[in-house]
């Protein structure tokens, strides 16, 4: 009787020790519903530190399968577990922070597997629960801001008026799926915005990181801000030139060689130079001024930053745009381009909002055109410039062929004016430029109705196209090529001839000419890109945009409603 129990009682303790060391799924569908089950409905449910981003989602998905893992299989971490952490250690390459995804508790827990599986030993059913929910919530995440971006565009203080319609993603399904088919990367890049360029942009942030390592690997990653008081030509000598050459030295923008002076600027180096002024949308002329010194002060670690906050905003950017014609406008680049098909069939140079002016963040639709447009002169350019004018030269308003009109829209006579007494706050009048070559809309302008009043114009200031910087406008966009623009715009309509647009741009009446097909236009603000050779170009932040995104990005992760 005496060996009876005591055979009794070590089956019970080896099959104690054994379920401990051996968990069965049952076990881990417990924890797993444990944990989704929040106790408290204010509190979201949380594993150790971590609180669980998805709730209706996660709880559909677990739910639907009665609460079976998803990564775990006979109590191990299979080989697509190990793909989904390290997917999440590549969201870095999006711009995104793996540690918004459960990176670190993820990585604890896989180091405790590795540690079980060395001695033989397996996995808690806790702990193999608390990995397969993080797993879960992480692919729930990424994919989350993959498609819709992780910043909330419309929580900004800079307006985004570029509006998508978002589908509903069925993120469980596409997980189970990816689970079952063992296509997790294929699944991932499906929520990447479906532009090519964003691929690109991405290779770019991740040649970007390595340039990090590298920076910080060399003894030149302690350089210091360059300064230089004017500008240095070929030829010339400068104190600072040795720098100037190893800093092109380390983007490959130059070959190693050795200089017959240190100090000076010579051929070979100028052609590195070029390189640097093309990539940051200068003039590449090879002279060193202060835009290209300011181009050779970016740290990888800056551009890092630069290509992180463009990814979200492609990430922003409504996918339904890319099969059918699309005029973009990115303003940071001083730059129009016609799209169709996706190929660019026209490309100007524009001129934007000032800072203070800046040109908005919207889309609209293009649909008419108005050849020897007048101007209305806005009321706030009205009694902050034109008034002051006319008061110090009665002649101003004849000379820039202007004229006053009361509030019917009758003409009123300037002379019949005392303007020693107008105030130009209470200035009654508007102010209309006639048609003509100096009209300040140019020969034609382009509309896209919005609340903005913003739209694209000609300008008799041609000159101001071969500055740099073009940031002069109050909002509107001037563009250089008008008559091609035009041409190009009304292509469908076989009437509109060359000679017919030219004599329409210089005629003594406005002429308005609706467009047969309404063509959205898009104001978009990139301050970095890639093209399809992989050469990384950056832009001035004109309107100091970037950081807030940046900073967004970095903060603890924002939850989308409804997941």
């Amino acid at each position: 009787m005496k060996r009876l129990l005591l055979m009794f009682f070590i089956c019970i303790l080896h099959a104690s020790v054994f379920a401990q060391q051996a968990p069965n799924e049952n076990n881990i569908e417990s924890f797993i519903r444990q944990f989704l089950e929040s106790h408290n409905p204010e509190e979201k449910p949380k594993i150790g530190e971590n609180e669980l981003f998805s709730s209706v989602v996660i709880h559909r998905f677990y739910g639907e399968r009665n609460f079976e893992p998803a990564w775990v299989k006979n109590n191990i971490l299979p080989e697509i577990a190990y793909e989904m952490r390290y997917e999440i250690g590549q969201a870095k390459f999006d711009g995104l922070n793996p540690d918004d995804y459960h990176f670190q508790s993820i990585n604890a827990y896989f180091d405790r597997f590795e540690e079980a599986k060395k001695s033989g030993k397996v996995l808690a059913a806790n702990e193999l629960s608390a990995v397969d929910v993080l797993l879960t919530d992480a692919y729930i995440m990424l994919s989350s801001h993959l498609f819709l971006g992780k910043v909330n565009p419309e929580s900004l203080k800079t307006t985004w008026n570029i509006q998508r319609n978002v589908p509903e993603l069925m993120i469980d399904r596409q997980l189970g799926a990816a689970i079952q088919s063992g296509s997790l990367r294929s699944t991932i890049e499906g929520y990447y915005p479906a532009f090519s360029i964003y691929k690109k942009m991405r290779d770019g942030l991740r040649q970007l990181f390595d340039e990090q390592k590298r920076f910080e690997n060399e003894p030149i990653a302690g350089w210091k801000n360059l300064k230089i008081d004017k500008s240095i030509k070929p030829g010339e000598t400068h104190n600072q030139m040795s720098e100037i050459r190893d800093r092109l030295y380390f983007w490959g923008f130059l070959k190693p060689y050795q200089p017959v002076d240190e100090k000076s600027y010579d051929s070979l180096m100028m052609d590195g130079i070029k390189i640097i002024q093309k990539r940051f949308g200068m003039e590449p002329d090879g002279v060193i001024g202060k835009g290209t010194i300011q181009a050779l002060n970016q740290k990888p670690i800056d551009m890092i930053s630069t290509a992180s906050v463009n990814l979200e905003r492609l990430r922003w950017m409504p996918d339904t745009i890319k099969d059918i014609e699309l005029i973009l406008v990115n303003t940071a680049n001083f730059q129009l381009d016609f799209i169709q098909k996706r190929d660019t069939v026209l490309s100007s140079k524009v001129i934007v909002g000032k800072s203070y002016h800046s040109t908005p963040q919207f889309s609209a639709l293009m649909s008419y055109i108005v050849f020897s447009p007048t101007w209305t002169v806005p009321t706030s350019i009205t009694r902050n410039e034109i008034v002051p004018k006319i008061k110090k030269d009665p002649r101003y308003l004849a000379k820039n062929n202007m004229v006053l009109l009361n509030s019917s829209g009758g003409k009123v006579d300037p002379s019949s004016i005392d303007w020693g007494r107008v105030s130009a706050r209470s200035f009654p009048y508007t102010v209309r430029q006639e048609p003509g070559d100096h009209n300040s809309l140019g020969l034609v302008k382009f509309m896209f109705p919005n609340k903005n009043s913003v739209y694209i114009h000609d300008t008799p200031s041609r000159n101001l196209f071969e500055r740099e910087d073009r940031a002069l406008s109050h909002g509107c966009i001037r563009i250089q090529k008008p008559f091609e623009f035009a041409k190009i715009l009304l292509a469908n309509q076989p009437n509109w001839t060359n000679e017919k647009i030219t004599t329409a741009m210089h005629q003594s009446r406005e002429q308005i000419v609706n467009l047969d097909r309404k063509i959205p236009v898009a104001l978009i603000y990139l301050t970095y890109w890639a093209d399809s050779r992989g050469n990384l170009y950056f832009r001035n932040d004109i309107y100091n945009r970037d950081a807030e995104i940046f900073n967004a990005l970095r903060v603890a992760r924002i939850k989308k409603s409804g997941i």
